[in-house]
This record gives structure tokens, C-alpha cells and sequence, in this order.
């Protein structure tokens, strides 16, 4: 049951705050990753918009959320075709955080034959976090937030001002999850509603918290949603489990599929849809994003995810 909205003592104008990177991506293809003291030969480099927060504003806004985005960015960001393109999508980017003389966070994405992949990460703006002053009035102006890769201390200090706010909060460690320690992490569930992992992961969070998947609902999230690449996904609440299927389409690049999925189904959860419907149209999302280079170049609109739903 949805109950994010226990109570309303701000007139919102965003349905969705987005915190966390965003990031200029160098998409790599190799044959094989190298052995250390070794080279490999790219195959094909791509320099392309990224960064998970990004990623999830831009795709829950082309699905038609009001979307709001708190990134760390250098001078490198100002006027560049990716911030003329944020504000082209109406997305709230009023609280940025711009660092002078640093650049704005960059990604080296390495993937091979197999559709594995190994990610390099440069922070450079994203280092301010640490010392960021909580963006208050983005976090009252929205409806939801959702806590992307980004610094452990200033996810958490947002989610629990959001958390005091009365806000519904979504949490993604994604490739930051080593980033946090085990007290940290236990900070950021106690406040948050719904959790979000892949496989790998869900088994690390366990591990570190040593609990099972009933041990972690009960502490803390009230929805977890664990990915699964081709296999599809699953989703456990209170309720049960809820199996999703894959929608299985070729696979030119698997970059940016698990944000997609959010911006899917945090759209609809907001919307107040049955779970299996937020999983499922979260699926259809991804399928399209793995169809073309690129985490923001083949989004779906809310009617053509709708479409490949029902075939």
C-alpha cells in the first residue's frame, strides 16, 4: 500500500527530487578487460550524457514526471549542451551545486564481449558533497526524492531531512555501495521507503548488514526491488514477493538500464499503481535503454513503454 503522503504541510512543485551524480560518460567497447600491466584495444569510445541521478531525472521526465536534479558540478557543466538539454526537459536544476575550478564528474564505462562491465569513476565537483549544505528547498518542492550515487554523508543528511519532511525516499547505492559503512548504511534504511539493488548488490548489502531479505524489510524499507539483468526482477514488500519478467529485446548496451528502471517505476508508484504494474512498466522501460549506445539516447515515452507492455 502506498502511504508516502502521511501528510502535506508544503505546496510542491516537483513530483520527483533526484540527488546524486551527474556526469559526462565515456562509454568504452573492448574484447576482453586487460590484465594488469596490460593494454586492451577499444573497440568504439563514445562520449555521452550520464550520471544515475541524471539519468533518472531525464527519463522519469520524458515519461512525464515533474522532475527536480541536485548534482556537483564544475565550470566545464555551465552552458554545455547538457545542461541546455536538462532545462530543454523542463528539469528543476535551480539548486546545482557548481564548483569552480573542478570538472564535472566523469565516467570511463568499460564493457566487453560478455556485457560485463568495469567502471572508473573521476568525482571532481562531486567531492563538494562532503561539505554541501542540505538542498532544503528542492527537497520541500518536491513530492519524493530519490538518493542516487553520490557522497554517504550528504545522501544521508538529505534523506533524513527529507525523512523529517515527510517525504517518500528512494535509495540507490548502485556502484557507491563499498562507499558506505555498515553504521551508514543502517542510517540510510532506517529512513528510507523503498530500496533498490541488483543482484550483486543486494548480496553485499545483506552480508554487511548480516540480515536476510525478511530481517532487512523489517528494519527499515517497506519495498525492496532487486534487478536481474535478462532474468528480470523481483520486488518484496510486506505483501510478499512479486516476480517481474524481462522484456528480452538485443542488447547493444546494458549502460544505464537499472536507472531507467527507477525513473519506470518510481513514476508510477507515485501514481499510486499496483506494484506488479510499477515493476513491470520499470521492465518495459529498461528494454528500450539496453536497445542503443548510451544511458539517455533511446528514452521511451509513457505511451510507447505502454505499447511494448501490451504486445
Amino acid at each position: 500500500m502506498n502511504q508516502y503522503n502521511k501528510k502535506v504541510i508544503f505546496i510542491v512543485k516537483n513530483d520527483l527530487l533526484s540527488i546524486g551524480h551527474t556526469a559526462f560518460d565515456y562509454i568504452i567497447y573492448v574484447n576482453e578487460f586487460p590484465a594488469p600491466n596490460t593494454s586492451a584495444l577499444i573497440k568504439k569510445m563514445k562520449n555521452l550524457n550520464g550520471g544515475a541521478a541524471a539519468n533518472v531525472a531525464v527519463v522519469g521526465s520524458t515519461l512525464g514526471l515533474k522532475m527536480g536534479l541536485v548534482s556537483a558540478v564544475g565550470n566545464d557543466f555551465i552552458d554545455s549542451k547538457y545542461q541546455k538539454y536538462l532545462k530543454e526537459l523542463n528539469i528543476d536544476i535551480e539548486s546545482m551545486i557548481c564548483v569552480e575550478d573542478e570538472n564535472t564528474p566523469t565516467a570511463f564505462v568499460m564493457t566487453n564481449n560478455e556485457n560485463d562491465q568495469v567502471t572508473y569513476f573521476s568525482w571532481g565537483a562531486a567531492e563538494k558533497f562532503k561539505t554541501a549544505e542540505i538542498p532544503k528547498k528542492a527537497i520541500k518542492n518536491a513530492k519524493a526524492v530519490h538518493l542516487a550515487t553520490g557522497d554517504p554523508s550528504f545522501n544521508i543528511r538529505c534523506a533524513k531531512y527529507a525523512f523529517d519532511e515527510n517525504k517518500l525516499i528512494s535509495f540507490d547505492p548502485g556502484q557507491d555501495l563499498h562507499l558506505y559503512s555498515t553504521d551508514e548504511l543502517k542510517e540510510m534504511l532506517k529512513v528510507a521507503n523503498i530500496l533498490f539493488s541488483n543482484n550483486f548488490e543486494m548480496d553485499n548489502i545483506k552480508k554487511s548488514l548480516n540480515m536476510n531479505m525478511t530481517e532487512l524489510l523489517d528494519f527499515g524499507p517497506e519495498i525492496i526491488i532487486r534487478t536481474n539483468g535478462k532474468k528480470g526482477s523481483e520486488i518484496r514488500a510486506k505483501e510478499g514477493k512479486i516476480d517481474i519478467k524481462p522484456f528480452l529485446r538485443d542488447s547493444l548496451d546494458p549502460t544505464g538500464a537499472g536507472d531507467s528502471y527507477k525513473a519506470g517505476f518510481l513514476k508510477n508508484y507515485l501514481d499510486n499503481k499496483p506494484l506488479k504494474f510499477c515493476g513491470e512498466f520499470a521492465s518495459a522501460v529498461s528494454s528500450f535503454i539496453v536497445e542503443k549506445q548510451g544511458c539517455q539516447t533511446n528514452i521511451p515515452t509513457f505511451e510507447m513503454v505502454i505499447e511494448r507492455m501490451d504486445e
